[in-house]
């Protein structure tokens, strides 16, 4: 059974409660089952992890060397700062799949950039919440 990584970056411990406006209701728990169930049809696993430490972040990174099917990876702020996630993704030989709630390009201008762009197989930004499952889709194409 193949194992999805999914990680979160920094403020997404508060996705439903932080201006909703922009990301809306959903919590990663809601994300996580909707992912979860998505992810048991297709006969594979997630794992759905969220922290505001880049270091954190690399280590899971490095951990799904050998482990992880496949990452999604939604690195939030870290996307326009994180050169160290970059690296660390370089390092990692399965798919990964970039995912933004929001669409990144109707924001502000430093927000265009993504450092994680230069390294994933897809993007998907915009979309919501329903973005993960987007690229769930996605990864479970890319590893047949």
């Amino acid at each position: 059974m193949p194992e999805i990584l999914i990680l979160n970056g920094p403020n997404l411990n508060l996705l439903g409660k932080r201006q909703p406006e922009i990301y809306g209701h959903e919590t990663l728990a809601d994300v996580e089952a909707a992912c979860a169930a998505l992810a048991g049809a297709a006969g594979a696993s997630i794992t759905l992890r969220q922290s505001n430490s880049e270091a954190e972040l690399i280590g899971w990174i490095h951990e799904a060397r050998g482990t992880a099917a496949g990452i999604i990876i939604n690195p939030a702020a870290f996307t326009h700062t994180s050169v160290a996630l970059y690296d660390a993704l370089n390092t990692y030989e399965g798919p990964v799949i970039e995912v933004h709630i929001s669409n990144v390009h109707k924001r502000e201008s430093f927000r265009h950039h993504s450092y994680v762009s230069l390294r994933a197989e897809g993007v998907i930004a915009g979309c919501g919440v329903q973005g993960y499952e987007l690229a769930l889709a996605r990864v479970l194409r890319l590893i047949g």
